[in-house]
């Protein structure tokens, strides 16, 4: 159910397991500055959405505290190093994370006042504005539970984050075609009324169906990998991996 809101704005599938590589999780602790901030950058982007649309679902605060305390976590994490206590034999990573989040949202409620609103910290470029509209349609029922719904608001933005480097992929090798089957096929909204079968999307494209056919089987594979690698990515551990994988995807390693 969409809620008003007054607040302001501010500007073939392949199912074996990639080898082992190290997770970003720990790469923010390399003692490489460019490392450590390439490895950052990559969590921030697959979790600053989970984690804005978590505290304005469990803390009681407007849009605007929500971008301020997501912008100062983060750079707090940064600057403080938080990461680097991460231990994966306690915990997943996103419940780490989680809890990270908690203790500085609390603080900062506690000690409202005492940094002005941005203060002297880091800012990330991040688009609030679409963050804040699909929060407005977060429906009451997963409000209740903020917890499961930072977990679902990672999977999304994992799907996220892979179908725009699957676009960019696309874009660089000269495979339009093979996205934008993928996009209207696989993407399409539910009340989408145009070309929904593999015939009609040959006839619309000019291709035969053996082609769409063909032509999504190889865009899957490369969406399911780049899910995959987002997975790894921000996951605290190759058993964290493993469960994940198994959980999203239905993956089997063989």
């Amino acid at each position: 159910m969409t809620r008003d809101g007054t607040d302001t704005d501010m500007g073939g599938l392949e199912h074996a397991f990639p080898g082992t590589r190290c997770s970003v999780v720990y790469s923010v602790r390399s003692i490489d500055p460019r490392e450590r901030h390439a490895a950052f950058d990559t969590l921030v982007a697959g979790y600053w959405k989970p984690v804005y649309k978590y505290i304005r679902c469990k803390w009681p605060c407007d849009n605007e505290d929500a971008k301020d305390l997501t912008q100062g976590f983060f750079a707090r994490a940064l600057e403080k190093d938080y990461f680097d206590t991460y231990d994966a034999t306690k915990a997943k990573f996103r419940t780490f994370l989680r809890t990270c989040v908690d203790r500085y949202v609390a603080n900062e409620i506690k000690m409202a006042g005492r940094v002005k609103r941005g203060g002297d910290r880091l800012i990330l470029s991040l688009d609030f504005n679409s963050a804040e509209e699909e929060t407005r349609r977060i429906e009451p029922a997963a409000r209740a539970d903020p917890n499961r719904l930072f977990d679902e608001e990672w999977v999304r933005s994992l799907f996220t984050l892979a179908v725009d480097e699957l676009r960019r992929q696309c874009a660089e090798s000269g495979k339009q075609v093979q996205f934008a089957l993928f996009e209207r096929y696989d993407l399409r909204e539910p009340d989408d009324e145009r070309a929904t079968t593999y015939e009609q999307l040959a006839q619309e494209f000019g291709l035969t169906t053996i082609q769409i056919t063909n032509y999504l089987s190889s865009v899957r594979g490369r969406f399911r990998k780049l899910v995959v690698e987002k997975i790894r990515a921000t996951t605290g551990s190759e058993e964290e991996f493993v469960s994940e994988m198994n959980r999203i995807l239905g993956g089997k390693p063989r």
